[in-house]
């Protein structure tokens, strides 16, 4: 199968591909960055045809599409900071109608849309397939919320799109440096916290595998999540300890008073000054509420073998310490 990614040089894209060429598949990649392309798949060969342009570019979208057997788009712009967040919006949105809605109207019959558990989330009960979209805060929720409207609109009339719900992502190679890697980099040579809730991942490669298997045709249309492991924080503290063998900064604050801080942060933001503070309400709320979730039974059909967290965990922060993101001190007996 001909099978069109977007976000191909990204985190869950470039392990995508891989996944995608292991599997047989022949793999094109939209892209914006041909010199950065031409590094993420520099050890691919031939492997990998790209076509230079944007997913919010209709022309540039519909000349990828072409001959394309099937898509996975995976295709974002993840940022938090007030000043992107009209850009945030306006590009989220457009991909999902040009790439998802492109090739629902050329006819193809296969398409994953790779979305995220934070578009579904509500404290409460744990999130599953037919988890309500979420209310939104942040221009970042809000394009996900569109872009989920969007997409279910497409479902409800037949559209062979298959969604996948994944919770944070961790893992090795990663092109950037993802929002959940950074995470995990923070709790290392900065702080823990120490609150309710707790903290859920995928590993990547584990997503990469997933996302290849719903191209299949066999796969009905629908929305699938792919659960992940789930700690909560004080078993996040003693792994990351245990892992790099040293003492983990950690700070003890009730969830309360971090959606609190988070709120008052956000309201100085929007009257008085418009700064950036990582401590949002939005991301207090996932921090302090996460629910967990409950993979669909059509995933568990698949037989596939998660690695282990305490192996994903490892290898992201080796990786981490290899990239330079994490000195040798921070790893601990990690480092390499």
């Amino acid at each position: 199968m001909r099978v069109l990614v977007t976000g191909g040089t990204g985190f869950v894209g470039s392990h995508t591909v891989r996944e995608l060429i292991s599997a047989g598949h022949g793999v094109r990649v939209l892209a914006r960055d041909a010199e950065k392309a031409k590094r993420v798949f520099a050890g691919d060969g031939d492997a990998v045809e790209v076509v230079v342009g944007d997913v919010t570019d209709a022309a540039s979208v519909s000349r990828s599409l072409e001959g394309a057997e099937g898509v996975v788009h995976a295709a974002a712009v993840v940022a938090v900071e007030k000043r992107r967040a009209k850009e945030v919006e306006d590009t989220n949105v457009r991909a999902v109608e040009l790439v998802v809605g492109g090739a629902a109207e050329r006819g193809i019959d296969s398409i994953v849309y790779v979305s995220s558990l934070g578009a579904l989330f509500h404290p409460g009960e744990p999130l599953h397939d037919d988890s309500p979209i979420a209310t939104a805060e942040s221009a970042y929720a809000r394009s996900k919320a569109q872009g989920e409207s969007y997409v279910r609109r497409l479902q409800d009339a037949g559209a062979p799109v298959r969604t996948v719900y994944p919770p944070g992502i961790a893992g090795p190679d990663d092109p950037g440096l993802s929002e959940v890697n950074h995470t995990i980099g923070v709790f290392l040579n900065q702080l823990m916290l120490d609150t309710s809730s707790g903290f859920e991942i995928i590993d990547v490669r584990d997503l990469a595998t997933i996302i290849t298997s719903m191209l299949r045709p066999e796969i009905p249309p629908g929305r699938y999540v792919t659960g992940g492991d789930y700690r909560d924080w004080p078993d996040m503290i003693a792994l990351m300890r245990e892992l790099t063998g040293r003492r983990v900064r950690y700070l003890s604050v009730p969830g309360r008073a971090l959606r609190t801080l988070g709120r008052v942060g956000d309201w100085i933001k929007n009257h008085v000054y418009a700064f950036d503070f990582p401590l949002s309400g939005e991301a207090m709320d996932l921090a302090t509420q996460w629910p967990g979730s409950v993979r669909s039974p059509v995933i568990e059909k698949l037989g596939l073998d998660y690695r282990d967290s305490r192996q994903s965990y490892e290898e992201t922060i080796r990786w981490l310490h290899r990239a330079g993101h994490l000195s040798a001190k921070h790893v601990g007996k990690l480092a390499e």
